[in-house]
């Protein structure tokens, strides 16, 4: 049983998809960085100021020891900024791979 793990460690498929995953992880931190770093504050400039990641609405108020219930709406606004981001660069990646598929292609024949 030993050998056919090591067998099905070692082939492409289980490698590519280890890479892939380790290498969107790295991406993941990149584009939050991206988002909280860079967009936010330009967005937060425009805005007047605005911190979208501190946005919510107060549902109740804190009192005493108990917390704040709230809806932070603000936190999800970044996320889905995060998410327009990282679909438009693998659209992009996509849509680069597949031109460069068609004209290799192209050139066999």
């Amino acid at each position: 049983m030993l050998k056919e793990f090591r067998t099905f460690i070692a082939q492409g498929n289980v490698l590519d998809l280890a890479v892939g995953v380790i290498i969107g992880a790295a991406f993941g931190k990149i584009t939050t960085s991206l988002v909280e770093d860079i967009i936010n504050p330009i967005l937060g400039l425009v805005t007047g100021g605005i911190d979208f990641s501190q946005l919510k609405i107060v549902l109740k108020e804190a009192v005493g020891e108990t917390p704040e219930v709230a809806i932070r709406y603000g936190n999800f606004l970044n996320i889905v900024i995060q998410f327009i981001i990282v679909a438009w660069v693998i659209f992009l990646i996509v849509k680069a791979a597949n031109r460069m598929r068609v004209s290799s292609s192209l050139k066999k024949e």
